[in-house]
């Protein structure tokens, strides 16, 4: 938008002369030996902010830019040339807890101007109160992701580091009038350090404070963030590939100044989307009431006509917030197309940022994957309930002027160096006829998930060559029937055909396998998806099933299972490979650890069958001294025959000569311990008052839609 951009840059302007005369003033006023509040100043919130930022300055020396009075009012410069403020006499020290409420007066001085120019020019009619905002220093909200240990309060964390967070306000309101914002209108963290040698702690900090906002802010697309040091100012914008940091503003320099004024005014001018938020995802006026909810908008793509039509859904419920702070930041909501249904959701949303353009040429993405699948199993059989059923799926879009446009990091990230890969912003809608394992009432359930997954996985790679790729807590559902406890498969985003190497490794490290961790060009095979439920296992019963359980059982615990999710791929892959090369050595790093219960017990069976096959050695690679040791002439000579890495043979190349065999194995083992776990769920049912079961209503129609819009090609537009 031209003319907002050229309204930014005036007001940017007045600002940072207004800022500049009542520097100029206060530090003359300081040179003759006035009282900050006495004659020369107007005693007013902007000379208390103004003379903050002069403190601010002290620890260097303070450099004012042109000696003019526009765009700010009153003052009583007396022509005196001082131009810079050296009385240490009043300095208490620049550590950060010192420096933290001076950031905080220049966002105020900044967000007073803001507010006062559109009092006086909104009868013009260029923006309105939805167009502009006020961007203010707050305290924390407290939010926290399931890595969080504690909340950051404002101006608070002694001489090293300080921290506060800045808030979204509707303009027109005053700024020294306004209450905190929910947790949803935070824009972003601002984290204050004291010495330069530490900047890598305060972005350690700031990222794992942004982590937490895409935790917790579900319509969060990318966040923004600021850095302190002294007087010197820095800002970051998080994508979901990369991160970028600005140049250096110096607070003690005139540019310095203008630089981070330039920069709060298009954060409170620039269109919403281009702070972060997603105007796709809105937060129902009522959020702090008793019964908020979401809406979440839906665009189906007509390919003849590449018109997409609008679907609201609504939702009360994310069951599966954005745990990582780089990658797709998958989401799900449980949601209705009805406002009045939402106590009984039908549909799973997934909201994700999938790469595109990249996989092999066999390569299948989610929608083809579940209509296939649905075609060949029909009603008739046994596994047509096995697989989550696709509603609708499309791109996002976001406006542009009066266009519609997908939603891509392309469009998102115009303004700022190319980003490492492309990624589209995409939702799938689902029939929801369960709820993720994570809401398992027990480990008795989570094993029948676990088995149902693993005869859906064989039915739809026997029927199909479909390998699901990315088998995780949030693949599978668990649906609760009349029958009994079944387990649904979904989350096929990263399946491919047999044989394909790994395009893209998942950003579920944790339960992904070993080769295809490694990615050395063995081919994906059915083994490496009955290989991510084996871990899915361990890690259920370790860490808990779901947040309050993991709550009870690890606290204060460190545990070797963890560090499958930490690090590069490469570095998991010889974690894992560590913990399952032996009987003793899983015993010890893994089982021991385990909760006694039916996922202990499934993952010691499921071990034994995909690591100690034929009893040869697991996962630990073999040198000829070893292999000369090997009585069974059999696999002796099969381990002779593979190709020899860094003078070793991998048992896990061999692994694939037995495929059939192995998985015929696994499929008897989990159908043994889902029968015992269906007979401790129906026993403990009947035990208590029988429920009802019944399946939610599907909700109205999805052919009524609420408007029709084109969707324009992308398009770039400098990012504010």
């Amino acid at each position: 938008m031209p003319e907002l951009r050229k309204v930014a840059g005036k007001i940017g302007k007045m600002i940072a002369a207004g800022m500049e005369a009542r520097l100029l003033r206060a530090t003359r006023a300081k040179g003759r030996g006035r009282n900050s509040q006495g004659k020369g100043c107007n005693n007013s919130p902007l000379d208390a902010w103004a003379l903050d930022v002069l403190r601010w300055t002290k620890s260097q020396p303070l450099a004012l830019g042109d000696d003019s009075d526009e765009g700010d009012e009153g003052g009583d410069s007396d022509g005196s040339d001082e131009n810079q403020y050296s009385d240490d006499s009043e300095l208490v020290g620049m550590d950060a807890d010192y420096v933290a409420p001076f950031f905080g007066s220049f966002m105020l001085f900044v967000a007073h101007h803001i507010n006062e120019w559109f009092m006086r020019d909104r009868a013009s009619g260029l923006l309105g109160p939805e167009d502009c905002r006020l961007i203010l220093p707050i305290a924390s909200c407290g939010m926290e992701d399931e890595d969080s240990d504690t909340s950051s309060v404002a101006y608070v964390g002694g001489e090293d580091f300080a921290a506060f967070e800045c808030g979204l306000f509707p303009i027109g309101g005053g700024v020294e009038r306004q209450v905190a914002p929910a947790p949803h209108l935070v824009v972003g963290g601002a984290e204050v350090i004291r010495h330069k040698s530490d900047y890598g702690e305060a972005e350690q900090r700031l990222a794992k404070k942004t982590k937490a906002l895409f935790f917790n802010q579900h319509n969060r697309r990318f966040a923004w963030g600021l850095t302190a040091r002294s007087c010197t100012v820095r800002a970051y914008a998080f994508g979901m590939d990369d991160i970028w940091a600005s140049t250096d503003m110096d607070i003690a320099s005139a540019e310095g100044r203008q630089a981070l004024i330039s920069l709060l005014v298009d954060w409170s001018l620039c269109p919403v989307d281009c702070l972060g938020f997603d105007p796709s995802i809105r937060y129902s006026p009522s959020w702090s009431s008793v019964n908020p909810y979401l809406e979440i908008d839906i665009y189906e793509v007509d390919e003849n006509t590449s018109h997409a039509r609008k679907r609201t859904y609504y939702s009360q419920r994310c069951v599966g917030a954005a745990d990582r702070l780089t990658g797709h930041r998958a989401r799900y909501f449980a949601a209705s197309t009805d406002p009045k249904s939402m106590g009984e959701p039908a549909f799973l949303i997934k909201d994700m940022w999938l790469t595109s353009g990249s996989g092999s040429a066999n390569d299948i993405r989610e929608s083809p994957v579940l209509n296939i699948l649905y075609a060949e199993f029909d009603r008739s059989s046994e596994f047509s309930d096995s697989f989550a059923q696709l509603v609708s799926a499309g791109p996002v879009g976001i406006r542009q002027g009066d266009a519609l446009v997908a939603d891509t990091t392309d469009t998102a990230f115009a303004g700022l160096p190319s980003t490492s890969r492309t990624r589209q912003h995409r939702r799938t809608v689902t029939k929801l006829e369960g709820s993720l394992i994570s809401e398992a009432d027990n480990e008795n359930q989570v094993v029948v998930a676990i088995a149902d997954a693993m005869a859906a996985l064989h039915a739809a790679h026997a029927k199909c060559k479909i390998l699901h790729g990315n088998i995780s807590d949030r693949a599978i559902l668990l649906q609760k029937t009349a029958d009994g406890i079944k387990g649904v498969l979904a989350d096929f985003d990263y399946a491919s055909s047999a044989g394909d190497n790994v395009a893209e490794t998942p950003e579920s490290m944790l339960f992904q396998s070993i080769l295809s961790l490694e990615n050395s060009g063995t081919g994906r095979s059915p083994l490496d998806d009955a290989e991510s439920l084996f871990y899915l296992a361990c890690s259920l019963g370790t860490l808990g099933i779901n947040r309050a359980d993991r709550a009870e059982f690890v606290a204060g615990r460190r545990l070797p299972i963890s560090s499958w999710n930490k690090g590069v791929a490469e570095d998991i892959a010889s974690i894992k490979r560590f913990h399952m090369s032996t009987v003793g050595s899983f015993d010890e790093e893994i089982q021991a650890r385990m909760r006694d219960g039916p996922l202990r017990n499934l993952a010691l069976d499921m071990y034994r069958a995909l690591f100690r096959h034929l009893g040869t050695f697991g996962t630990r690679r073999i040198t000829n001294a070893e292999l000369e040791e090997i009585r069974d002439d059999d696999i002796a000579a099969a381990l002779w025959a593979l190709p020899v890495i860094d003078g070793r043979r991998d048992p896990l190349a061999l692994r694939n000569l037995f495929v059939d065999e192995i998985i015929r194995n696994l499929l008897e083992i989990v159908a043994q311990h889902r029968d015992t776990a269906l007979a401790i769920i129906n026993s403990s049912v009947a035990s208590t008052a029988p429920e009802a079961a019944t399946r939610p209503s599907a909700g109205p129609s999805l052919k009524h839609y609420r408007d029709e819009v084109p969707l324009a090609g992308p398009s770039k537009r400098p990012h504010h």
